[in-house]
């Protein structure tokens, strides 16, 4: 048997040593949410953290070895990062022999600008450059690195800080950019696998490069002002007395009884309990 490539040893690894933790959870939820059937042309979006990296190769497997005939561009977008972290990203993209297109953007000088809002502002810009990027490609959808944590974090965050209860969809459709579609293939992948497989295999990827989350690295007790991080550790406490809270969080956005809620809105519609109460 040849000797395996370093980028062979990385591909086999989530094949074989983490099929269980990243491959079968990846596979499970493109089945279950439909995310990349026959015909698509995917943009997948790589900022250069694990998570996007990882992504890029679960894909990149699913193209060679799963049953759906698709096509893939992997596209980087620079936002305005320093030469340092630009440069990481080129390295692990040539390591892990990912073909990436890199483009550029004002991202983060015109969010540094705004004193309102600026993190809104700066998500809202860097998912239409990249909507604007794969559309140029021909490709029909974007692939985001969200990943399950992510998704009950935001469900968490949304009821705590935003008097609601509100989830993060596995796909959902563009209402700017016409035929476009955002996926997340990551949905039902753990956070602490990808950091297992990461450390693994001995990688190196860049840490969140937005000017603002370096005031959270520098205060050292990995919260700082963030509110995700601090839910992040709320989670990570109340773990400690009931192991299964994480399932227990995401299979509730899966399983919603209107019946019993009060209110509810839809489409941007708010409807009370009390619209069909005597009915």
């Amino acid at each position: 048997m040849k000797d395996l490539m370093p980028y062979e040893l990385v591909e086999r690894s989530i094949i074989k040593k983490y099929r269980k933790e990243l491959w079968n959870p990846f596979v499970y939820a493109n089945k279950k949410y439909e995310l990349i059937n026959d015909g698509d042309k995917v943009a997948v979006c790589i900022s250069g953290g694990k998570d996007s990296m990882v992504m890029a190769k679960l894909v990149q497997e699913f193209k060679k070895h799963g049953p759906v005939d698709f096509d893939v561009e992997y596209i980087v977008m620079d936002p305005g990062y320093n030469e340092r972290n630009r440069q990481k990203i080129i390295d692990n993209a040539q390591f892990l022999h990912i073909p990436i297109q890199i483009f550029e953007t004002d991202i983060f000088n015109v969010a540094n600008m705004m004193t309102k809002s600026p993190c809104y502002i700066c998500a809202r810009m860097r998912r239409g450059n990249l909507y604007s990027k794969a559309q140029e490609l021909g490709c029909n959808k974007i692939a985001l690195g969200h990943h399950f944590n992510d998704v009950i974090e935001t469900t968490v965050m949304a009821m705590f800080y935003g008097g609601q209860i509100q989830g993060m969809l596995p796909k959902l459709k563009s209402t700017n950019f016409l035929g476009m579609e955002l996926i997340r293939p990551l949905y039902c992948v753990h956070e602490e696998d990808i950091i297992s497989w990461k450390n693994y295999n001995h990688l190196e990827f860049i840490q969140c490069a937005c000017r603002f989350t370096e005031k959270r690295d520098e205060s050292q007790d990995g919260i700082g002002e963030s509110k995700r991080q601090e839910i992040k550790q709320l989670i990570k406490e109340l773990k400690k007395t009931n192991p299964n809270i994480e399932k227990s969080i995401f299979n509730s956005i899966h399983c919603v009884q209107l019946d019993t809620l009060p209110g509810y809105k839809t489409k941007g519609v708010e409807y009370s309990f009390l619209d069909n109460y005597n009915k």
